[in-house]
């Protein structure tokens, strides 16, 4: 199921769409599909998992004290040593008819129970680099395609939550260049993906994120910091800060 939802400021002029009547009668066809929630929990056991594992950690701290540490890894670490990318899509139009935007995901997390507000990612396959991934998962949740004649840009592999895993991953900062107006391409979705993807402009992405958590959704931590990073560099190149 698929919609897109548009944001813009008040002083730019609407942002352009394509097939409207498709994208709210999607939008009606996901909006009355039944909630999502969480029906029950139990403990699992590290037999019984297929896509982690709890392991306890011995270690020395730096007074030479024994300590313990539990921790969780993911199991489907692949040859690269990156477990997964999230996607950092830079959406411009040839002639200027939107401005700089990104497209971002609403998505069910059942370990929160709630919709997630992310930017596209996933797991790095067998054999596949960072970048590819990165390419491949755009496409698959948003349909959107990335202009390969722009070389993707790969941050270090940084922690994701080193207080309670050694997953890791790579932020890749694709191009996508329309030819004109903003289009509304299909995803390629998994069985039992259902995402709402929305294209936000970049000036405007750290408010919307506010807004989204004042409506009580959950917004990631990776996509806040990054929409946080950005209004403070605004601020500062314009002398507004502190």
């Amino acid at each position: 199921m698929f919609s897109v939802r548009l944001v813009r400021s008040q002083s730019h002029p609407p942002l352009s769409i394509v097939g409207p009547a498709i994208i709210r009668q999607n939008l009606k066809l996901f909006t009355t599909m039944p909630a999502a929630k969480v029906i029950s929990e139990e403990p699992l056991d590290n037999k019984d998992a297929k896509w982690i594992r709890l392991k306890k950690i011995h270690y020395l701290d730096q007074d030479g004290k024994h300590r313990l540490w539990e921790s969780a890894e993911r199991t489907t670490r692949k040859d690269s040593g990156i477990d997964g990318v999230a996607v950092l899509a830079v959406l411009r139009s040839k002639t200027n008819a939107f401005p700089l935007s990104t497209v971002i995901i609403e998505q069910y997390r059942p370990p929160l129970d709630n919709i997630v507000i992310e930017l596209p990612a996933g797991l790095v396959d067998a054999g596949e680099t960072a970048e590819a991934a990165a390419i491949r998962e755009l496409k698959e949740e948003t349909g959107y395609e990335a202009d390969m004649t722009t070389e993707p840009e790969s941050s270090p592999i940084v922690a994701s939550d080193p207080g309670l895993t050694n997953a890791n991953m790579k932020l890749v900062v694709v191009s996508v260049l329309l030819e004109d107006k903003l289009e509304t391409p299909t995803p390629h979705l998994d069985d039992g993906e259902h995402i709402i993807t929305r294209v936000v402009e970049l000036d405007q992405l750290d408010s919307e994120l506010k807004a989204y958590a004042k409506k009580g959704f959950v917004v990631d931590a990776k996509l806040s910091n990054f929409a946080a990073g950005y209004a403070m560099a605004k601020r500062i190149s314009s002398g507004a800060f502190p």
